[in-house]
């Protein structure tokens, strides 16, 4: 039987001669084609090993149409995020306005003065773009972009402190996503660590014991990132470590990590440190991320006095984590939306902190009236937002969500996530056994793209799936 069944498959040359292959060759090129047939092909065989039968010539080409969808289609798509995390890492970060997207779009689609000067007609730097900007909105003395906050520790710790020794309280010795240690990172720069105070309390006199006159090259503060300390706890302020620096002429170096230009307290979260703040307090340095409370495009932030970041900028390493073209112009786009005003109203972070609970609770109202018939019971949820990406860790925004009442809540979130049909996938969590969106991550525009891939999803949903 199996015997017969494998004599019933046509050769590949065969089907490269259907109109519907020499259509695919049109599309894909025929490289593409014959080893999608190939594999549709192989898999028929081991189909009918198993105990199936010959699929029809229409399948074996539809299954290798399919696979060329699959293989050729970008891995990197939009999602939508309804997970209730504001800067997900996982989903990208921070999402860009639609003027940075604007900007982006505009220097990709052509050339561009990145490097050169218009008003001399000569080579210019890529250096100058963001910086005007940067040290406008700060204080900063001059500032530089390079392309992650990581690759701006690492910049700053390799220019000035290499095989000299860097200050740092045993409390800020953190591991971030990703297994992103500060120690390592300080030990690939070449800088040495010295640590300083306890874990739960350090104080001004522990990093003074520790100076030394000719050997310390930075004291250095790093933001805690993703948890908190709290009970018997003691670090010394910015303003302390400065003033020690000052006297005994060490730089302090901030690392800031979330990026604020915005104080938080209005939105009913805790305060987190702004850029200017540090800088004002007199920081040498001051390092921060573009894509997380900025609201920009993925960026390492560099500010502070002139000749330090002069240092940077001419280290071997700055060209190694160099910005392009779309991220400057992203990130300029950016910056002139906090210079006007406009970043609570036009940038999608600040859009999504500063929305009032009760207009959440309207627009997943008017969700649950649009599902209804679809499948699954809803309720609406009332629940707990976090900003994430590492920024005011422990800090929630009361939200609004649509509960999905399945028996198989693993299931319908595969199916959000994997739409049987193209589209957005939905990125969902799971909460007390109910599926959860959360208006609080979905921009008011993305409401009608998120109803439309719940109906895709939800429709001819099996019966016993849903919770009566």
């Amino acid at each position: 039987m199996g015997s017969e069944e494998l004599r019933k498959l046509p050769a590949v040359s065969t089907l490269l001669e259907t109109p519907e292959a020499k259509a695919l060759i049109a599309q894909h090129g025929h490289e593409q084609v014959r080893e999608a047939l190939r594999a549709a092909l192989e898999a028929a065989r081991q189909s009918i090993r198993a105990g199936g039968i010959a699929p029809s010539r229409a399948a074996v080409l539809a299954d290798a149409s399919q696979r060329l969808l699959v293989a050729l289609s970008p891995s990197l798509s939009p999602v939508i995020n309804a997970s209730g995390v504001i800067i997900h890492t996982n989903l990208g970060r921070a999402p860009l306005s639609e003027r940075a997207r604007r900007a982006a779009a505009l220097v990709a689609a052509g050339y561009c003065n990145l490097e050169y000067d218009l008003e001399e007609g000569e080579r210019g730097s890529r250096y100058v773009h963001a910086a005007r900007l940067l040290k406008q909105l700060t204080g900063a003395e001059d500032a530089l972009v390079v392309n992650n906050n990581a690759a701006a520790v690492l910049l700053a710790l390799s220019a000035l402190a290499r095989e000299r020794e860097v200050l740092i309280s045993r409390s800020q010795l953190i591991e971030i996503g990703g297994g992103f240690r500060i120690p390592d990172v300080m030990r690939q720069s070449g800088a040495r660590l010295i640590e300083v105070g306890t874990t739960n309390r350090t104080y001004v006199r522990d990093y003074a014991e520790a100076l030394h006159p000719v050997n310390t090259a930075l004291i250095l503060r790093v933001h805690h990132s993703n948890f908190t300390l709290s009970g018997f706890v003691h670090e010394p302020s910015l303003n302390e470590l400065v003033a020690l620096g000052a006297e005994h002429g060490v730089p302090v170096m901030d690392d800031l990590g979330s990026g604020s230009l915005l104080d938080t307290q209005p939105f009913g979260l805790a305060h987190e440190p702004t850029i200017q703040e540090s800088i004002a307090a007199g920081a040498a340095l001051v390092t921060a991320s573009g894509d997380k409370l900025l609201g920009g495009p993925q960026a390492g932030l560099i500010l502070g006095r002139a000749e330090l970041i002069e240092r940077l900028r001419r280290h071997p390493l700055a060209r190694a984590v160099r910005v392009d073209k779309t991220t400057l112009a992203a990130l300029e786009a950016t910056l002139l939306t906090y210079l006007e005003g406009h970043a609570i109203e036009e940038l999608p972070v600040w859009r999504m902190i500063a929305t009032q609970p009760e207009v959440l609770r309207q627009r997943v109202r008017r969700w649950q009236r649009c599902i209804q018939g679809w499948g699954v019971k809803s309720t609406l949820v009332a629940t707990q937002a976090t900003v994430g990406g590492g920024s005011l860790p422990g800090q929630q925004l009361p939200s609004w969500a649509l509960a999905l009442i399945t028996s198989s809540p693993d299931a319908l979130a595969h199916r959000l996530r994997r739409p049987a049909q193209p589209g957005i996938p939905i990125i969902a969590r799971i909460e007390e056994g109910q599926v959860l969106l959360d208006a609080r991550t979905v921009l008011p525009e993305q409401d009608d793209q998120l109803l439309a891939m719940l109906h895709l999803a939800l429709q001819d949903i099996p019966v016993s799936s849903v919770t009566t």
